[in-house]
């Protein structure tokens, strides 16, 4: 194949036709899932990636011709519910993406797939109400409601009756909620000397994100102390809401655009004044990178923020590099079990925070690079939670067998997801769990 075909030019994304009629036709949708999984079942290489492929796969093998012309219609959607967005097969295994004639982007697909069924009021409330995370956030974190709410996630009469009104799977353990709420609680130096030589933006502000903000603030404290070790000014952004990925992962464009009117201003306001956005959780520097520039391709300050939107692992690692990066580590972190998540690896800015950590003297880091299987909202659902945990088990035995001092993830979820795994599963390990920027705090003797 030539040049010219796409064999050999970096993979493209086209921007999503969100806007258009055409978009929510079910006619030519119906015609591309079919063209899409005819490729797909050719080809099988991502078979081992989440559970929409192989849903697909035995739907083929058991149908009347062996082939995707032999599967009904209708049985299409049980491919696009298992596919929860996280871009890996398009990133790291499709052979036929974009410049390649044919066209493949299966995500992107399943997207369009879940914009039409959204649009035709196809969806749980439940999905409705747990996309809502700051509605959810505000109202858990308050500080008695907090309290309350962690003892029902803990009881065992409580957490049937959230599966039977919600079907949130009781066996699912879930985050907490804190009293006290990052952005509420941050102290942040917004000053410090200019450095001779600086390269890097010698100044960030930080999208705490909802589960930082309401979940676990901690990380973000970590975040903040690591950046006054490193004498970085910081401040938070004037304004702050959901990034919008739950709603994206819905297929809910009119939330997600709600959501981006909210956020982009003060965002794009910073990125303007110099601010690189250091968002601490995956997903969200993800929607800000690259999603939201592909709803909204004409969009100044949206792609103004992309460009000034880091994992703070990735951010930290240039500053090393441009040397203004302290590396007075104290204490060494001993074995890690390091998971880089789907969400870090499709930024396609490599193992940043596998990068950083092994800075520190006296600390192994051992990475598994494989999805976890929880994705957000996805794996919590009581129709996904064993598959979510079997997707997973490859993880949870890899990190386990290295017998390490620590688990870590920079997905928190994905983190908690694991040592729920590990447990489950029977291993004997008595790893802490720790974030990646707690790690690096602890490190610097903090």
């Amino acid at each position: 194949m030539s040049k010219r075909e796409g064999s050999l030019d970096a993979p493209t994304r086209h921007p999503v036709a969100w806007r258009e009629a055409e978009y929510y036709a079910e006619a030519p949708l119906q015609d591309e899932l079919e063209r899409v999984f005819g490729i797909c079942h050719g080809c099988r290489r991502c078979v081992n990636l989440c559970n929409a492929f192989p849903t697909l796969f035995d739907l083929v093998d058991e149908g009347k011709t062996g082939e995707v012309d032999g599967v009904e219609k209708r049985d299409f959607w049980k491919v696009v519910d298992q596919c929860y967005l996280c871009d890996v097969c398009f990133m790291t295994k499709c052979p036929y993406v974009p410049p390649h004639p044919w066209n493949v982007d299966f995500p992107h697909l399943m997207l369009r797939a879940k914009a039409v069924k959204f649009r035709k009021r196809e969806v749980r409330l439940r999905d409705r109400i747990l996309t809502n995370t700051d509605a959810i956030g505000k109202l858990a974190a308050i500080p008695v409601i907090a309290q309350t709410v962690n003892a029902a996630n803990r009881n065992g009469v409580a957490r049937a009756a959230l599966q039977t009104a919600l079907g949130v799977d009781k066996r699912r353990e879930l985050p907490p909620y804190a009293p006290a709420r990052f952005r509420r609680t941050v102290q942040l130096q917004a000053q410090w000397p200019v450095r001779d030589g600086e390269r890097t933006s010698g100044k960030v502000a930080i999208f705490s994100t909802c589960y930082v903000n309401y979940n676990e603030p901690g990380i973000g404290h970590d975040l903040a102390a690591v950046l006054a070790h490193n004498r970085i000014p910081a401040v938070m952004a004037k304004h702050e809401a959901c990034c919008g990925m739950p709603k994206l992962e819905l297929g809910d464009f009119s939330g997600v655009e709600r959501l981006k009117e909210q956020n982009i201003p003060a965002l794009a306001e910073l990125a303007a004044a110099g601010y690189a956005i250091l968002a601490p959780v995956p997903s969200c520097a993800l929607m800000f990178k690259q999603e939201l520039p592909l709803l909204f391709p004409d969009d100044a300050p949206v792609r103004a923020v992309a460009q000034a939107m880091f994992d703070p692992f990735e951010y930290f690692v240039l500053r090393n590099r441009d040397g203004l990066l302290e590396t007075d580590f104290k204490q060494p972190l001993g074995k890690v079990a390091y998971h880089i998540p789907c969400h870090s690896r499709v930024q396609n800015v490599g193992q940043k925070t596998r990068e950083m950590l092994q800075l520190v003297p006296g600390t192994e880091v051992v990475t598994v690079e494989r999805c976890a299987g929880h994705d957000g909202t996805w794996g919590v659902k009581q129709e996904h939670f064993e598959q979510s945990m079997r997707i997973g088990r490859p993880v949870f035995r890899r990190m386990a067998e290295v017998r390490p001092d620590c688990i870590s993830s920079d997905c928190p979820i994905a983190a908690r997801h694991i040592q729920q795994g590990i447990r489950d599963g029977g291993a004997d390990l008595q790893a802490e769990k720790v974030h990646p920027l707690t790690l690096l705090r602890r490190a610097y003797g903090l």
